[in-house]
């Protein structure tokens, strides 16, 4: 499936996640759901609201975050929570599993997917007759290469 494709399935779902419990369909609504399925990394809600600022959309940062929850309860967007920083987002409508590397630094996320861990989930459902709808799996620990956290410490020390 096209970016295009998730962006349009989304947005009618949406529109019927909207319908279906008598929210109202703004434009707004419509313009931050298009920003997220936009966007190929993790962020966070003020992250979006600068971002939309600054391409001068007119959007208030309480309806960035108010639309942010109702994605998230369409499962449209996921709400991670990686260590003790602010909730992270991603889309999630039309895009495979995956799990994610933290750097306990920089807090950079990377993403990967193992088809063993499929494999993992199959095996443990069978063992426990335990039907598993969703899986996370979150692995911290520190960049080895271009840490941004110590780039700049680097840099920062070589000012000094």
């Amino acid at each position: 499936m096209s970016r295009e494709e998730a962006t349009e399935k989304a947005r009618d779902l949406f529109a019927m996640y909207l319908e279906a419990n008598k929210l109202r369909r703004t434009p707004e609504r419509f313009v931050i759901l298009e920003e997220i399925y936009k966007r190929k990394d993790h962020f966070d809600a003020e992250e979006l609201y600068i971002h939309m600022k600054n391409q001068e959309m007119n959007i208030s940062k309480a309806t960035v975050y108010n639309t942010l929850e109702l994605l998230v309860s369409c499962d449209l967007v996921k709400r991670h929570q990686f260590g003790k920083t602010q909730a992270q987002y991603e889309k999630a409508y039309g895009f495979k599993q995956h799990d994610h590397l933290i750097c306990v630094e920089c807090r950079k996320v990377l993403e990967f997917c193992d088809p063993r861990i499929q494999q993992i989930k199959s095996m443990v459902s069978g063992m426990f007759d335990f039907e598993i709808n969703h899986h996370s799996l979150n692995l911290y620990g520190q960049c080895k290469g271009n840490c941004e956290h110590k780039a700049a410490q680097a840099k920062t020390e070589s000012l000094a």
